[in-house]
């Protein structure tokens, strides 16, 4: 079965503002306050404050309850906790308000610049009355920029060059969060009285790990219905244009989401133009110009006569292909392997039989094993298996294992299989990377596990070298099964630390350790182009959820995507075997 986006909603949090944008009110009043030449206490105050909350692990709005309390976080006392309880519940709160109305809007812009520190954009204003990013611009084009004093020529270009970038980018929406809102949309027009199909496409068809807007194809006879259900959807802020066949507005959310509605006998043909790349169809369209044939979003024609259309599969075979999924159409060689009979038989949801890393409340999660282990045997896939891999004690924010809370939790986990027949629970860890590279615990601790998964938490800005050797003397340790989320990033958020992949890569393949496809929409972590280095080198991958609830194992999906993306089948993947298997080539990595 292929790997479709299911008009079904998924998992919400709500109208709650979420962890990172807490965070980022707190960084935006900390900026207005350092601006101000406030106390640098209080400044700090609120700097530590962001980092605490906004990579907090659990959702914040649902980790309040009778045990925890916010005023506990690291850092927060009742004041901020106070002003996190405001800022959850409106997005907002009365300090940054007050900030803002006192404040030019535009002036916090100029800190994220780099080399652009709270001093220097206080004297751009004061000297230039510079207000903004396209301010500063037109400052530096103009050459005003040199003449204030301990600027010069050499700030001056610098300067321009990061206003060029910074107003050059555009925004784009991680998989998860515009996924969330498109099949809500999609859902509510597929609610139309009049019959239709309503199929999600664009990059968010094929997985892009991040999207720019999202494209929705309406299969109707009833085009001008459709239309007005869907600029009718009461989550629309702005109609950008509208019509009986096509239609774009903008959500409260900020995303746009452009309507197609095409003719039903024309939804294959649709589907693959509008799914594109635009470098694949070109492909795909200069295929069919050779054999006197023309491709676009109504049909394939020979001449004036339209020959096929209605199925994607319909539209590859009038040019001797097989049907190319989603995922992979990119031009990155899958018109070639299409053509020669090589594409993969790509992994799908069903093919995982277990996940490999997860939380429970013994050190971050929000859930118990019993919990963790309901919403494993009722997951998509209905695991057999589930790697417990609560942190180790080092990750002191995550509240990780010490021995003696370890082995209590490996007497727990042996109990509960005692007691169940599926899932089985494995015994494992979450531990640190140290920054010499040692793990975080002892081996003779390590050892009693099934699985240990190996992660970088700290100590990012290591340099390439001595952070490709920290990893490798990682991966040489005698009990170390999986790299987690191997390059660090997060998605928009984090760049990765500086490694090389490919000797991560060659150095796996060597030890018989595994790599980790953490599907965790914030990470997707190897991205696509790994995997695919991955799998050409032979190592075998691990996908884990790195749920911290019930509700988490149901990341698996995004990691499929990335997957597919990669070209993995379900044989480059561990944790698509059988237990027993499973367990035999865990056993390989512990005590090597």
């Amino acid at each position: 079965m292929a790997h479709t986006l299911a008009l079904q909603p998924t998992a919400s949090r709500g109208v709650a503002a979420s962890n990172a944008e807490v965070g980022g009110v707190f960084d935006e009043i900390a900026d207005w306050l350092e601006l101000d030449g406030a106390n640098p206490f209080r400044v700090r105050a609120y700097r530590n404050a962001a980092r605490t909350v906004g990579g907090w692990p659990q959702p914040l709005v649902t980790w309040r309850d009778p045990a925890h309390r916010l005023a506990d976080l690291p850092g927060i006392g009742n004041d901020l906790a106070g002003k996190i309880e405001e800022i959850l519940a409106t997005g907002s709160c009365h300090l940054l308000r007050e900030l803002r109305r006192t404040h030019p809007r535009g002036l916090t812009a100029l800190l994220r610049l780099p080399g652009l520190g709270p001093r220097r954009a206080q004297r751009l204003h004061d000297e230039l009355g510079i207000t903004s990013v396209a301010g500063l611009l037109r400052a530096a084009r103009a050459g005003r920029i040199q003449t204030i004093k301990g600027f010069g020529k050499d700030t001056e270009r610098h300067l321009l060059e990061a206003a060029v970038q910074s107003l050059g980018t555009v925004h784009r929406w991680k998989l998860s969060d515009a996924l969330q809102q498109a099949e809500a949309l999609a859902s509510y027009v597929q609610g139309a009285p009049e019959p239709a199909r309503v199929v999600l496409a664009g990059s968010l068809r094929r997985w892009r790990e991040t999207v720019g807007d999202v494209d929705v194809l309406v299969a109707t006879g009833h085009g001008s219905a459709l239309s007005r259900r869907f600029l009718s959807y009461p989550m629309v802020h702005r109609v950008l244009a509208q019509g009986a066949t096509r239609s774009s507005v903008v959500l409260r959310s900020g995303l746009q989401v452009d309507l197609r509605v095409v003719r039903p006998a024309s939804l294959g043909a649709a589907l693959v133009y509008f799914t594109g790349s635009k470098a694949h169809n070109l492909a795909l369209r200069g295929l069919a110009h050779k054999r006197g044939m023309k491709v676009n979003e109504y049909g394939v024609y020979h001449g004036s006569r339209r020959i096929a259309g209605l199925t994607e599969a319909s539209v590859y075979a009038c040019i001797d292909l097989p049907p190319i999924p989603p995922e992979l159409r990119e031009n990155l060689g899958e018109i070639e392997a299409a053509a020669a009979g090589t594409l993969p038989s790509l992994i799908e949801l069903k093919d995982v039989r277990g996940d490999l890393h997860s939380h429970t409340e013994a050190s971050d999660g929000r859930a118990d094993l019993e919990t963790m282990a309901r919403a494993a045997a009722a997951a998509a896939a209905g695991l057999e298996y589930l790697a417990i891999t609560d942190h180790s004690h080092g990750l002191a924010v995550a509240r990780g294992l010490d021995r003696r809370r370890l082995l209590a939790q490996i007497e727990a986990i042996d109990r509960f299989n005692e007691t169940h027949v599926a899932p089985v629970l494995l015994k494992g860890i979450e531990v640190d990377i140290l920054e010499d590279g040692r793990l975080d615990l002892p081996d003779d601790l390590l050892a009693r596990l099934d699985l240990v998964v190996g992660a970088v938490h700290s100590h990012f800005d290591l340099s390439r070298e001595r952070q490709i050797t920290r990893l490798l003397r990682a991966m040489d340790h005698r009990c170390f099964s999986i790299l987690a989320h191997p390059t660090g990033r997060l998605i928009e958020e984090r760049a990765p630390y500086a490694v090389d992949i490919e000797r991560i890569v060659r150095h796996a393949r060597e030890r018989g350790c595994f790599l980790e496809a953490n599907a965790h929409p914030d990470r997707l972590d190897l991205d696509d182009v790994h995997c695919r280095l991955a799998k050409a080198a032979g190592v075998p991958l691990a996908i884990g959820s790195d749920a911290h609830d019930a509700g988490g194992l149901a990341a698996l999906r995004f990691g499929i995507g990335q997957l597919r993306r990669g070209w993995i089948e379900a044989k480059d993947v561990i944790n698509t075997l059988p237990l027993p298997a499973l367990r035999a080539r865990l056993a390989t990595t512990m005590g090597a």
